[in-house]
């Protein structure tokens, strides 16, 4: 099968390294935004993995209207584009209806579709529409086969810097499991593939009035997705994931990521060598 590589920067997604999309939840401070983003550009140079950093200027999908969302979309864009600057690295973050698209795409170098947003056609074409690379995150009530027709939205928009994300699947109450086929059955679509290690350990709703998760499952799911071939992983790490404002349940410790992504390096370059 023949996988189209997504050219990013310096470096191509989809090709023989590994590349990690991370960064904490939602933008809370910029000296967070900043421990982190500097923590992880040395890891990830230090290793050898291409590197987007990731943070959400608005987490519209909360249990509760009280829940931490952000600082929204002008002063989180503010911020980002500080990160993209002084450290010299690409963004992703996502958006959440059409007329985010536009300005977004100014900052951001990967636009993303939150997966309970992911069949929203005037969203995915106004993504496209800007050019970037457009990242569809799985709905948790979707099989994989199912991304077909949403990945053809945005090719008929013009666009096929795509990347397609697995978060897992819709459990039962409260709770998520990871199918790993769906990884190869997704990759057939043509595009890469990125595991999300953190949103599949959570436990939507479970609190109440917010979202539970178990983050000592993300190592070893990030590990079983390097292992069926998935081409890139996505964490939300936070530098003190008890205290952070939303998602803390799911999110990696800053101080846990370097032994994390060398682990999962290790696999995804063992797995190539075999191919």
């Amino acid at each position: 099968m023949d996988m189209k590589r997504i050219k990013l920067k310096n470096f191509e997604i989809g090709a023989d390294k590994l590349t990690i999309l991370a960064g904490p939840c939602a933008i809370e401070s910029q000296d967070v935004l900043n421990q982190t983003a500097e923590k992880l550009k040395q890891i990830t140079e230090k290793l050898g993995i291409n590197f987007v950093f990731k943070s959400s200027f608005d987490k519209a999908n909360r249990s509760s209207i009280t829940s931490f969302r952000g600082p929204g979309m002008e002063k989180g864009l503010e911020m980002l584009a500080k990160i993209k600057k002084d450290f010299e690295i690409p963004i992703v973050t996502d958006i959440h209806t059409p007329d985010q698209a536009s300005p977004v795409a100014e900052v951001a170098d990967i636009l993303q579709i939150p997966a309970f947003l992911c069949r929203q056609t005037d969203l995915l074409v106004a993504a496209a529409k800007t050019g970037k690379i457009v990242n569809i995150k799985k709905g948790q009530f979707l099989a994989p086969e199912q991304m077909g027709p949403l990945i053809k939205k945005v090719e008929d928009s013009g666009n096929h810097n795509i990347l397609i994300t697995d978060r897992g699947t819709t459990f039962g109450y409260n709770n998520l499991v990871v199918d790993f086929r769906g990884i190869p059955i997704m990759q057939e679509f043509g595009y890469p593939v990125v595991f999300d290690a953190t949103h599949s350990v959570q436990l939507p709703g479970a609190n109440g009035t917010s979202s539970g998760g178990d983050r000592r499952f993300v190592p070893y799911l990030a590990k079983a997705a390097m292992a069926v071939g998935a081409n890139c992983l996505f964490f939300e790490i936070h530098p003190d994931p008890d205290k952070a404002l939303c998602d803390g349940a799911n999110m990696v410790s800053l101080d846990k990521a370097e032994n994390l992504f060398r682990n999962c390096k290790a696999i995804f370059e063992l797995i190539r060598s075999q191919v």
